[in-house]
């Protein structure tokens, strides 16, 4: 079974038991990543902050670990889905796809016509997992938004 890559060049596509279960694991090993960026990283830095707080207000380097942690831990797991994403590449054998040329700065003078003749490439799992995972937190947000969150104008939860 042969796979076309972007460029159009048959690549052979890796089979058997084996790789498909690393495939799916890879999988999983992305969407737990993801939902921790939205979830574990948040929450593990404010649990950092919450070690630097002491009691009263919050001072300015409980907020500025909680910051810093928090952009260090999103760093990281961005860079582990990177890394997940590259390897179920590798293991499928689809080539990259760094060269692709996205619509909006591809040139409008109409002197490179192949892109319009280019096939329509499928969207990779990372790319499925990511779109998924911002459509569930934005509808999380507006649910609990418009249905659960309480009024910060009269502190009334505006639901009675």
């Amino acid at each position: 079974m042969t796979h076309v890559n972007d460029t159009g060049e048959p690549t052979p596509r890796p089979g058997g038991l084996r790789v498909r279960v690393e495939r799916v694991a890879l999988v999983c090993a992305m969407s737990l990543t993801t939902i921790n960026i939205w979830t574990g990283g948040p929450l593990f830095a404010l649990w950092v902050g919450s070690r630097v707080q002491s009691s009263g207000p919050p001072s300015m380097a409980a907020v500025g670990v909680v910051a810093v942690v928090l952009g260090a831990v999103s760093f990281g797991l961005v860079r582990l889905i990177a890394f997940f994403d590259a390897t179920y590449e590798r293991l499928t054998g689809r080539g990259a796809r760094v060269s692709r040329h996205v619509p909006w700065l591809r040139s409008m003078r109409g002197e490179r016509p192949h892109y319009e003749k280019q096939r329509a490439r499928d969207l990779s799992p990372l790319e499925v997992i990511l779109i998924v995972s911002v459509v569930a937190a934005v509808g999380v947000f507006e649910i609990w938004f418009f249905f659960f969150s309480g009024s910060s104008i009269d502190q009334r939860s505006g639901r009675d």
